[in-house]
């Protein structure tokens, strides 16, 4: 009985701490967990020579968040949007005319946004960035280890299916060297997920 005991105790400690597994941010270890876990994208280093801190700077678009520098200030995407609708912005047509763009919304369903896409371009998103995507490289982008590190504002530019993978195609804004030419990358949430 005793021995039932210590095994099961034993096997409820490694479980607990198999779940709560921590590998720091940017490092090898988490390249190499991410990789291993044999999930839809490939992790490699993509921030050199770079602190932490820095990495973090990127990640400001968060509500209430503080002004930081090398990033978007802080800012929250929708609430530049909620200052269009209500204030208004300069449409490019001539002063008094009502001609130029007029406002609209997007509804935050999957084939509405597609639509939006397909007739009028790029539509605007954001999403919590966790520390394992900082690493993406490859393939369709699935949380699967790491802390959040913020939020990031990004352009929805397309869609597809890899490997039976649904994704969304999103371009960033964090240079040439980060995951696919740092342009675009597939990535995997609907929208109910993100905040988008």
């Amino acid at each position: 009985m005793w021995r039932l005991l210590a095994t099961l105790s034993c096997l409820l400690v490694l479980t607990s701490a198999r779940s709560s597994l921590y590998f720091p941010p940017l490092s090898d270890e988490l390249v190499n967990f991410v990789n291993k876990q044999n999930t839809t994208w490939k992790a490699g280093h993509n921030f050199y020579n770079v602190d932490l801190s820095y990495v973090k700077k990127l990640c400001g678009a968060i509500l209430g968040g503080p002004k930081l520098p090398q990033s978007c200030n802080g800012g929250f995407p929708s609430g530049a949007w909620n200052f269009w609708t209500k204030k208004g912005l300069v449409s490019g047509g001539l002063y008094n005319s009502h001609v130029g763009c007029s406002s609209y919304s997007v509804a935050n369903n999957e084939k509405e946004i597609m639509a939006e896409i397909y007739k009028n371009g790029p539509v605007e998103g954001a999403f919590s960035v966790y520390s394992d995507f900082l690493l993406y490289k490859s393939g369709v982008y699935q949380h699967v280890s790491g802390e959040i590190m913020g939020g990031h504002a990004i352009r929805i530019l397309g869609w597809g299916v890899e490997n039976g993978t649904p994704y969304w195609l999103v371009g960033n804004s964090w240079n040439t060297d980060w995951g696919d030419n740092g342009e675009q990358s597939p990535l995997r949430r609907r929208p109910s997920q993100g905040q988008w």
